[in-house]
């Protein structure tokens, strides 16, 4: 894989999920789930991998955990700080990437991710990095979308029509197939757990939840522009099979998203 490629993939990202707030609100249910899977415990040294607006990170600070997190967004930074002041804790904030994770070897007895590290274009560096900074015995932990699922759908539509990533980049839903996720952890990892857990988003139609991601989902915001400048026909094209697949998981005013949790212990 090119790694020019690589940092521009990254810079992408980086600005593209700037506007990734809205989505705060429905992910926090689901960072207390995570926390609770993993089994957080007050004392426990604990890092938050892809924080976003910090709310994996502030609800095991609030178990009593002392935490670390980290972003590849600066915008999501700032808010995450927001809520640590608002929550009454203390969080360790940092810039960065997780492929390349600014902590000593054996840092941690527990690390975190929620809908985050998939997007990482290399998973196996970004496992290698969450394992170095992970004591012997301590915690893995991680929230992602299987590809056969809403979430998985979806990324499996918008990839048809965005550019190619770089060469050997695997779609991120790839995370959230169990035999995947056995693989990419490896000898390293025993005892792996997996655990189901569901988002309910709140949406007035199919259409009204659509606009709601073409707004906060950095890739397909990115996506959404590109192609009304460039090719509105083909944008009306996403625009009617995203509808689509929403309408099949649509209920009483709520989109249902499935997902993965995992749990392991570093051997």
């Amino acid at each position: 894989m090119n790694l020019d490629a690589i940092e521009q993939f990254k810079q992408v990202q980086k600005q593209g999920w700037v506007h990734f707030v809205p989505f705060e609100a429905i992910t926090t249910p689901a960072a207390a789930k995570l926390v609770r899977h993993a089994g957080v415990q007050a004392g426990q040294h604990v890092l938050d991998v892809a924080c976003g607006t910090g709310v994996v990170a502030i609800t095991a600070a609030r178990v009593g955990a002392q935490v670390a997190a980290l972003d590849l967004t600066p915008e999501l930074l700032e808010r995450a700080r927001e809520n640590e002041q608002l929550a009454e804790v203390k969080v360790d904030w940092h810039e960065g990437d997780v492929e390349k994770l600014p902590f000593k070897d054996g840092e941690f007895d527990v690390v975190l991710s929620q809908f985050g590290h998939i997007f990482a274009p290399r998973p196996q560096a970004a496992v290698s990095e969450m394992l170095r900074v992970l004591k012997p015995g301590g915690m893995i932990g991680f929230s992602t979308w299987p590809p056969e699922l809403m979430v998985g759908q979806s990324f499996a539509i918008t990839s048809r029509y965005m550019p190619k990533p770089p060469v050997g980049m695997p779609p991120p839903p790839l995370w959230g197939d169990p035999s995947v996720v056995r693989e990419r952890l490896g000898t390293q990892v025993k005892d792996i757990i997996f655990d189901r857990g569901r988002m309910l988003v709140p949406a007035l139609s199919p259409q009204h939840f659509r606009a709601n991601v073409e707004r906060s989902a950095g890739p397909v915001r990115k996506l959404v522009e590109t192609l009304s400048q460039s090719d509105p026909d083909k944008l009306a094209s996403m625009r009617r099979e995203l509808d689509a697949l929403a309408a099949e998981y649509l209920e009483d005013n709520q989109v249902r998203q499935d997902y993965l949790m995992v749990r392991g212990v570093k051997g």
